[in-house]
């Protein structure tokens, strides 16, 4: 018997060891500070929203939609961003909407005054800073427009009146996060002037008579979104179309700039600049059958709000 119980006071005193030692080594990593793993996943989507209500002056040069040189206006402006990125594929989606009611100074005037555009890029990326693209964009208004010249009131535009239509393939190169500049040699474009009336004033520089007209060429296309800092932020985009068939030497232009600084949580100073170059809409100089460079430019103080 004694071995036999010598025997199991040996196990005994080892399982006792042996439960010792784990007991202290529980301790010791219940004492060392627990390290959070860092959630390493990215977003898939990058959504945001910017709203603004504002009263303005603004001054018209050349500016075909009509508008006298100098105006008041009550502005609303919408600006809706979608960016979805993931491995190998992105997809850029915005929409901007303008809304205004303008009280032209000079001779009494009131207008309209509202654009709505929308484009959509899908890319396929072939390095880290270049994106095989296929990119559409939609640019037009919503309701009818008045020019209100001399008191005589003159219908100028509405929905698809003019409209713009653009489908392209090209290359996408995003040197910097905030910067793409995109070139396409192959662009199909298409400008919609869908009211007989207007169409039939050769309006936009559509044949008169007709409601549509179809260009093929080579586009360009440079947006820059930045928040400069916590009060200033800064959204550009410029627009480049040549036509291969008529003068491709005569590059239209369209280019948009808007700041906004922040006075206080939801009170800000805005500045719009827009420019627009077409060599087909030739209602301007002495016989009105020139064409030359539209600007359109309005300061404001308003409400803005991000989201």
């Amino acid at each position: 018997m004694r071995p036999v119980l010598t025997l199991l006071l040996l196990v005994i005193a080892a399982q006792t060891l042996a439960q010792d030692e784990v007991i202290r080594k529980l301790r010791l990593d219940a004492a060392r500070p627990i390290k959070k793993e860092i959630d390493s996943a990215k977003k898939d989507w990058y959504r945001g929203a910017l709203l603004g209500i504002t009263l303005s002056q603004g001054s018209l040069s050349n500016w075909a939609a009509g508008g006298d040189d100098f105006s008041l206006s009550a502005n609303t402006n919408l600006n809706l961003f979608a960016f979805y990125s993931k491995h190998k594929h992105s997809w850029d989606n915005t929409f901007d909407l303008n809304l205004g009611y303008v009280n032209t100074t000079s001779q009494g005037g009131r207008k309209n005054d509202d654009r709505f555009d929308v484009v959509t890029k899908y890319g396929y990326s072939v390095n880290r800073k270049m994106n095989i693209s296929v990119l559409a964009n939609l640019r037009s208004q919503l309701f009818k427009g008045y020019t209100y010249a001399g008191g005589v009131k003159t219908y100028s535009s509405t929905f698809m009146a003019p409209g713009y239509i653009l489908n392209s393939l090209g290359l996408d190169f995003k040197p910097v996060k905030d910067l793409s500049i995109y070139l396409s040699p192959v662009t199909a474009r298409w400008l919609i002037v869908r009211d007989t009336a207007l169409a039939n004033r050769g309006y936009y520089g559509v044949t008169p008579g007709r409601t549509s007209s179809f260009a093929f060429g080579a586009f360009a296309t440079i947006t820059y979104q930045r928040i400069i800092n916590k009060i200033v932020t800064y959204k550009g985009r410029m627009d480049l179309f040549s036509n291969y068939k008529h003068n491709p030497w005569n590059v239209d232009l369209f280019m948009a700039n808007a700041f906004n600084a922040k006075l206080g949580k939801s009170l800000a100073v805005s500045w719009s600049l827009d420019f627009i170059y077409d060599d087909d809409v030739r209602l301007f100089g002495k016989n009105q059958r020139s064409p030359g460079l539209q600007i359109k430019s309005l300061i404001g103080v308003g409400f803005i709000k991000r989201f």
